[in-house]
Parts: C-alpha cells; structure tokens; sequence
C-alpha cells in the first residue's frame, strides 16, 4: 500500500525543498562565475613591477608595459605568419590601446607588418631576425622578432623552444639584460597565460645552463645575464607571475 502525505505543510515543504536547492545551487554558480570575471578583468597599472625571483643568480622580474617602450639593451617580441589585419582586428587581438604589438608596429612605421606581409621575415616558427631600430623610436636598443608559425596550430609547448632561442640570442649579442614579450594576446591568440609564461622561463634557462656547461669545457663565451624582463598586459600580469613563480620554484629544486 502507498503511503499517502496527508498534511498539505508537510505536503509543500517536500515540493518547496527541491526548488530551494535548485535556486542555492544557481546561487553560487552565478557567485563563482562573477568572481571568476573580475579576476579576468582585473587589471594592474602600466609601469607596475615586481622581482617574482631569482635562478642561476639571475633576477627575473616583471612589467607591465609593451615591447615598444620597455627599457632593455635588447627587446624580444613574437609574431605569427602573417594573416591580414591580423593584429589590427579586435576582437580577437587585443584593442589597439592594449595591444603592444601594434604599438610596436606604429613605432617603426608600419615595419613589422610590412616585413611578414612582404615575407621578408614570415614568422615561421622560430625563425628570427635582428632590427637595430634608429635612436628615439623604441625604448630598446635593439628588437629581436622570433616566430610563432602558424596560429591556428599554436600550443604553449612551443614557448620552451623559443625561451632558449631567446636566451641563446642575448648571450651572442653580448647583452647582460632582455625583455621578453610573447605578444600572444596581442595577436589574438587565447593562450593559456600562466603555461605559456611558465614554458618561456624554463625554456630561457634550460639554454642558460647549456651555455653554461659549454662554458665549463671552455666551449662557449658569454657575459652572465643579469635580469631577465618578463613583459604582460594589464590584464594578465598576476596571471602570468603565477606561472614565473611556478618556472622559478621548478628550477631551483
């Protein structure tokens, strides 16, 4: 025999009960979410930096700035093989007030934009190429563009290899400091920030103790680097040291 609930209280404290849970539940969906978009939106100033360690005795520090004004002997930036308007287009690049490769580009006139449109350099994956920019357009001395290939086959491993060709370039140009800028973002590419910035501080010091164990069988000649610069936009800055941290914790295990 089915049992029957009499009591109309208790009869709509049962139908009440499942829809309270439901409603709770909607609750904290929406309460994560919302917390999850402020972080993503959450910016630090233009200008901001922080030493996020050391490795190897070499400072690695982080700026929030773009590779056209960051101060370095030498300045790193990345690019992809060229599609049209690629970094102009927003979404999915950056908007141009965010976006440090178009700052880049406008600096020298429309230059790199004109090389991999041109295919004088096409950004083939690690393909690179050494711009001395005239005095007063970039804060750096020197620009090195190394490639990214083809965007639509882009996955963060590919950050480790171009860390190293990075590291192996500076230490040829003699330099003691670089900045790094993986420009990803500003290409319109939704890496993941943390991976990437992580696999590109392995990948720099990976080369740094080759370099170093060549040097020890007097193989290899090279001024220590001092300070590595480790560039990221606004919005991804606490992001991105989140996975620096990770590198520099890794390494000095």
């Amino acid at each position: 025999m089915k049992n029957h609930i009499s009591n109309p209280r208790i009869r709509n404290l049962k139908l009440f009960l499942p829809q309270t849970i439901i409603l709770f539940s909607l609750l904290a969906f929406f309460n994560h979410a919302n917390a999850q978009n402020k972080a993503a939106t959450a910016t630090t100033p233009v200008g901001t930096t922080q030493i996020w360690g050391k490795v190897d005795g070499v400072e690695v520090e982080g700026l929030v700035q773009g590779p056209s004004a960051a101060v370095a002997p030498l300045q790193i930036a990345c690019v992809f093989e060229y599609t049209e308007g690629d970094i102009y287009n927003s979404p999915p690049a950056l908007p141009v007030t965010l976006n440090g490769m178009v700052h880049l580009d406008k600096a020298l006139n429309g230059l790199i934009t004109d090389l991999r449109k041109s295919g004088k350099f096409a950004g083939h994956a690690y393909e690179t190429l050494l711009i001395t920019p005239p005095a007063g357009t970039l804060a750096a001395k020197q620009l090195l563009l190394i490639g990214l290939g083809d965007r639509t086959k882009f996955n963060a491993g590919l950050m480790t290899g171009v860390g190293k060709i990075a590291m192996r370039e500076s230490l040829m140009l003699g330099v003691t400091t670089f900045s790094f800028a993986s420009d990803l973002k500003d290409g319109g590419i939704d890496s993941p920030t943390a991976e990437v910035a992580s696999d590109v501080v392995k990948g720099i010091f990976t080369e740094y103790r080759t370099q170093a164990w060549l040097k020890n069988k007097k193989m290899a000649q090279y001024k220590p680097i001092s300070k590595i610069i480790l560039l990221a936009g606004p919005s991804f800055f606490t992001t991105a040291g989140g996975g620096i941290k990770e590198a520099i914790s890794t390494l000095n295990q």
